[in-house]
């Protein structure tokens, strides 16, 4: 209730009363004055408290145990209630009373001896707002909370905006409400073209045509964008572009790593993928079949091949070496990546001892571990001299299964093709506790469980196997699923998800910058049945997602970051997309789903400078004709050398489970953009292209600019591109540069019909506008 000084007065000379103009002005400014002070009115524990106790505090007073000061634990009531045990008569937290808990009186304090954080900590102090924030949180009770990601999401009611005009879904209405609150405004929507291009990347990793871009712009109809959406979700392409994403999750290579990297035939795993996502998979399912594919009743080759997932990490082929220690090694993989792509936490910190941090003790730790430890796959596998495609358990598929049933993988030869995939020991192998981490020094004995902290594990409900976990991982009971995939698709479209730690949502991860939403959106995608276009669509139909790009002077003041999304971000295309965008709007790109690896062009002695001079991958044997213009996802990634040009735009290198790429602005990227030979091919292709066209020089340039930009050319855009050309022209004609030479790049063949010098020039305004910022920027 708000009553205005005017309101109150008439009150005041109606009851004739002072003391009632008093009262009734605290009564009805109390909860204002809470807000104008720059506080929430509830104090969260863990919103707002714990990060200040984390950053100030648990280095002496949180959970690791070494470190423990006085006995004195901040991140748990029961301790921080407690009597303290060097301060007589004192309590660190009375809640109710800050002004009688000592916590509040030592960060308040300025006698060196006395105060908190110590000097000898050199921890800065508390500044005004921490400290009425914990004064706050006391008062109020002083309530811990269990940590936000063990919470079971909670579909909130829809925040209540005055104007809904900018809204088109759900979505927009919790982002708006956030936007509000940090004093922003929404941009205003992209224009078509650009919407088009950022749409058609983000569903396919591919540039729309001039002629899907012309008919976008000449449909007027009210569902333009919509039916556009749809289309993109229907191409086959779309399968490929999650599948990329995935498969860094995945850790997914065509080679062993270690010292000898040789070849591995993990492809068709790669292509059940691709189909998984193409045919809308539900994410459950998409999850079961990965963990425990092979234990479903009557288990198909498609279910037992999905479990290749688990296969995917590095194995070692070198002579002399342990096999128990590195079959620990390799179910260590397991673990981690199954807790950090699907659950997004930090399990493996448990692995040597209790985790410093998340509730989760290294009993736990093996429990879950105890779930992988029971595979018939074996630590050293044959003779060193002979690598074997794939590693035991294996999948051998046939010629007529592909053909007959498993028609979705893109299998070349008449040969049978090999995976490594999971089976299961007859009789499950015991697990212990291994004693800071060695696979010889095993301690307690330990049964198959999942996370505690995360949910119960119940035995009655669940096999104490890998169906049992897969089952406990897309129990709608369990908090963490839902919301990390729902996390990680909202990464894929908006650079950063509503938890920047994508795959950390334990104690030390970020915040949801959204927690509302991210819950609504979490409990929606669980209730549809985990449908994972319906999410994605949902998230692309929003007003959230169709802003312009532009960055405005108070973006900059208030959210440089773009954290509460009143803009669209700008991000550069994934590394394998601006090969196919290169390759596409050239077009030499085949469009062929799945298969083999393949070998592009590459800068000569790089493997065979990182061998160990065994095996079939010493040396680097390029492909030809059609192999050399396939989709970047299908590029050969030899683990300890992968594919260059890719890796200098962040490509994984899928040594690991990554969940989030880095992205990095260096020189190195520059230089590949104007020498690597695809990309100067690709130049000269278009060129030729562009130049066999019967029209003037003008509209040529203004051609290949919207075929790569995807937006016409300005003016003054057009008389650079025009002065350069005839430049370029005139150096060419004046043998100041060499046509042949320049156009003699890629196995492409040249069209010497054509007039070189012309060509040359061309070429070299294409390579230009490759080079453009905005060529491989999404928005």
């Amino acid at each position: 209730m708000q009553l205005s000084s005017m309101s109150i007065f008439k009150f005041a000379a109606f009851t004739g009363s002072l003391l009632a103009v008093i009262g009734l002005w605290i009564a009805c400014n109390r909860l204002p004055s809470l807000q104008n002070d720059g506080l929430p009115d509830k104090i969260s524990y863990n919103f707002h408290v714990r990060p200040i106790l984390s950053d100030k505090c648990f280095s002496c007073h949180g959970p690791d145990k070494n470190q423990l000061k006085a006995g004195l634990r901040l991140d748990n009531a029961e301790s921080a209630y407690a009597p303290l045990k060097e301060t007589k008569g004192a309590f660190a937290i009375v809640p109710g009373e800050p002004e009688n808990s000592e916590l509040i009186k030592r960060i308040t304090s300025q006698i060196p001896d006395y105060q908190m954080p110590t000097p000898e900590s050199h921890l800065e102090p508390l500044n005004e707002r921490e400290v009425k924030i914990l004064e706050r949180w006391i008062d109020q009770g002083a309530v811990y909370e269990k940590h936000w990601a063990f919470l079971p999401p909670v579909k909130a009611e829809l925040p209540h905006i005055k104007d809904k005009t900018w809204v088109k879904n759900e979505i927009d209405y919790f982002s708006l409400a956030k936007m509000t609150e940090k004093g922003l405004k929404p941009n205003d929507a992209a224009g078509k073209e650009h919407l088009l291009k950022r749409v058609a990347i983000d569903l396919t990793g591919l540039l729309p045509t001039e002629s899907e871009l012309d008919d976008f712009l000449a449909d007027d109809s009210e569902n333009v964008y919509e039916k556009a959406v749809d289309r993109l979700l229907s191409l086959s392409q779309y399968g490929e572009k999650m599948a990329l994403y995935w498969l860094d999750i995945a850790r997914f290579s065509d080679s062993y790593g270690y010292q000898d990297d040789n070849i591995r035939s993990q492809w068709p795993y790669r292509d059940w993928v691709i189909h998984a996502f193409n045919s809308n998979m539900p994410y459950d399912q998409f999850v079961r079949w990965q963990l425990s594919g092979d234990m479903l009743p009557n288990a198909s080759k498609a279910q037992i091949l999905a479990t290749a997932f688990l296969r995917n990490h590095k194995y070692t082929e070198e002579g002399g070496v342990i096999p128990e220690e590195y079959r620990v090694e390799y179910a260590l993989d397991k673990v981690k990546t199954y807790s950090k792509g699907m659950l997004a936490l930090t399990v493996e910190c448990a692995q040597c001892h209790d985790h410093k941090y998340d509730p989760i003790s290294q009993k736990d730790y093996y429990q879950l571990f105890g779930f992988f430890n029971t595979s018939k796959e074996a630590g050293f596998e044959g003779d060193v001299n002979a690598s074997k495609p794939a590693k035991k358990p294996v999948l051998t598929l046939t010629d007529s299964e592909v053909k007959n049933i498993l028609n979705f993988i893109n299998k070349r030869d008449t040969g049978a093709v090999m995976v490594s995939v999971m089976g299961e020991l007859d009789t499950p192998r015991t697990t212990y506790i291994l004693n800071r981490g060695a696979y010889d020094k095993p301690g307690e004995l330990v049964k198959p469980a999942a996370l505690t902290a995360v949910l119960p594990f119940d035995t009655i409900q669940y096999p104490r196997n890998r169906l049992g976990l897969a089952q406990w991982t897309v129990s709608k009971d369990n908090p963490l699923t839902a919301r990390v995939f729902v996390n990680q698709m909202w990464q894929e479209f908006f650079g950063a998800g509503l938890v920047k730690t994508t795959g950390d949502f334990g104690m030390q991860g970020n915040l949801p910058t959204h927690p509302e939403l991210l819950d609504w959106l979490a409990v929606d995608f669980m209730e549809h049945h985990w449908d994972i276009k319906r999410l994605i669509k949902q998230i692309l139909m929003s007003a959230t997602y169709r802003q312009s790009a532009e960055i405005k002077e108070h973006h900059l003041d208030l959210d440089p970051d773009n954290m509460y999304l009143a803009r669209s971000p700008r991000l550069r295309f994934k590394a394998e997309f601006i090969r196919d965008m290169v390759l596409a709007t050239s077009e030499l790109l085949v469009k062929e789903i799945g298969g083999p690896s393949v070998k592009p062009y590459q800068p000569k002695g790089l493997w065979e400078g990182a061998t160990s001079g065994r095996g079939v991958l010493k040396t680097y044997e390029q492909d030809k004709e059609s192999d050399l213009y396939r989709r970047g996802m299908y590029t050969f990634i030899k683990l300890t050398l992968p594919p260059p040009s890719m890796i200098v735009f962040d490509a994984s290198n899928r040594d690991q489970c990554e969940v989030k790429r880095s992205r990095t602005n260096t020189p190195l990227q520059a230089f590949i953009m104007m020498n690597d030979p695809t990309v100067l091919e690709a130049s000269r292709v278009l060129a030729q292209h562009i130049q066999s066209e019967n029209k003037p020089t003008e509209e040529k340039l203004a051609g290949v600019f919207r075929r790569i930009i995807c937006r016409r050319a300005s003016e003054k855009e057009m008389g650079i591109l025009k002065e350069y050309y005839e430049e370029q022209l005139q150096m060419f004609k004046a043998k100041k540069l060499d046509a042949l030479r320049t156009l003699a790049v890629g196995d492409s063949p040249i069209n010497r019909s054509l007039n070189l010098n012309e060509t040359a020039a061309l070429m070299k305004v294409v390579n230009t506008i490759y080079n453009m910022e905005e060529a491989i920027t999404k928005s």
